[in-house]
Formats: structure tokens, sequence, C-alpha cells
């Protein structure tokens, strides 16, 4: 089913441009098609109906969006992309290398990938000399735990990339930052391999939704 001219959210972003779309349309031309008697617009706004606000369609994983009625595998995985290429822009700056100096800098830098997902992440960042940002390595997705968080994993790209020091972060999905016994645990385990190995742990930072919190500043590294 097509939308009247007027409504259609790809000509009003032509003409009027993105900011004159809702959150409604936007999702729309996302989607890029409708149902049989209902358009994009409609499937668009029943999925912010289900969910509550485009922050909670967000944060939800490919295979639930999938399952909603006019959306299926494709086009969920056509609107997380969308949203993954948004927390990268987010999250990186253009021109010199990122420098990473304090927990407060670390968290604005990855609390745009990080703080909105409803799973577990565990990266590794790279820094050079100065702090400034090599590059980052994902080391796990799901239950943070010593069997799923590797020395191994964790440090081989830091020794590829002859990194000067790394700062390990990862998310907790409830939205509070406190450690678990789990998480100070698992940070002592890899600094005493970092040790071993000659590196430096700068930090360990934990995102949570809003706030965040520094191993390091608390001297638990």
């Amino acid at each position: 089913m097509r939308c009247p001219r007027g409504e259609r959210p790809r000509e009003r972003l032509y003409w009027n441009g993105p900011t004159a779309l809702a959150d409604v349309e936007l999702l729309a031309l996302q989607l890029g098609s409708g149902t049989r008697g209902r358009t994009a617009v409609d499937v668009a706004r029943e999925m912010l109906a289900a969910y509550g606000s485009l922050a909670d369609v967000a944060s939800r994983e490919p295979s639930e969006l999938a399952r909603l009625r006019g959306v299926g595998p494709a086009k969920a995985a056509r609107l997380v992309a969308a949203f993954e290429l948004t927390r990268r822009l987010r999250g990186r700056q253009p021109g010199e290398r990122l420098r990473l100096a304090s927990p407060a800098e670390v968290y604005a830098a990855y609390a745009p990938l990080m703080e909105d997902l409803n799973h577990e992440v565990f990266r590794v960042a790279l820094l050079d000399a100065q702090n400034r940002l090599l590059r980052d390595r994902v080391i796990s997705e799901g239950t943070l735990s010593a069997s799923l968080v590797h020395p191994r994993e964790v440090f081989k790209p830091a020794i590829v990339e002859s990194a000067a020091s790394v700062i390990l972060l990862h998310n907790h999905p409830s939205g509070d930052p406190t450690p678990s016994r789990e998480d100070v645990r698992l940070t002592r385990q890899l600094a005493e391999c970092a040790r071993l190995l000659d590196l430096r742990i700068h930090d360990h930072v934990i995102i949570g939704q809003g706030r965040f919190v520094s191993l390091a500043e608390q001297g638990l590294i």
C-alpha cells in the first residue's frame, strides 16, 4: 500500500530535509516498504508503539525486530545497521587521533557506542605513548566472564599494534555501572597478565546509562 504523494517520507525528506521528518517517518524510510494493507509508516508507527521510543527500538536485537509484523529479517538487519552506523559516527571525531587521557574522555567516546546496548560487550582500546587511540577491538559479546574474555584475545591486538597501553571497557545493560565481583576479579586477572607481558592497563571503564565507573579511580588496577 502506498502513501498519498504529499505524505511520503522520501519526498518530504528530499524537499524539506531530514529534520522535517518525525521519528516514525525516518523509521519508515529504513523499512522501505509496508505489507498488504499497511504502509511503511503504519509499520513504523506500530513499532514505536510496541517499544515506546526510538531509543528503545535502537537497543533491540535484529532477531527481536524481525518478529514484528511487517518487518522480517531483511528489514530488521537494515534497521540495526542504521543504528550501528549512528553509534559509530557519534563515537568518532574527525581529524587528529582521539586522545583518551581520563575516564571522562573514555566515557564520552564510547558511551554512544555502548550505553544503550541490551547485552554486554567487552572492548579493548589500544593507545600510543601520548594516550591517543590507535584502534579498538571487540573481544566478546554476552555475559562477561573470564571464560569469554581470555587474556590472549585481549592482549594480542596490543602486541600486534605495538600499543603503549590499553583501556578495557564494557557496558552494563542494566544501566548501573557499579562493578560486580566478577568485574573486579577479571580486571585483576588481566592486570596480572599485562604485567607479565610488560603492558600497561591504563583503566577499565564500565559504562552505564548516563554514567560510568573507572576501576583505576577506585584503586582496583
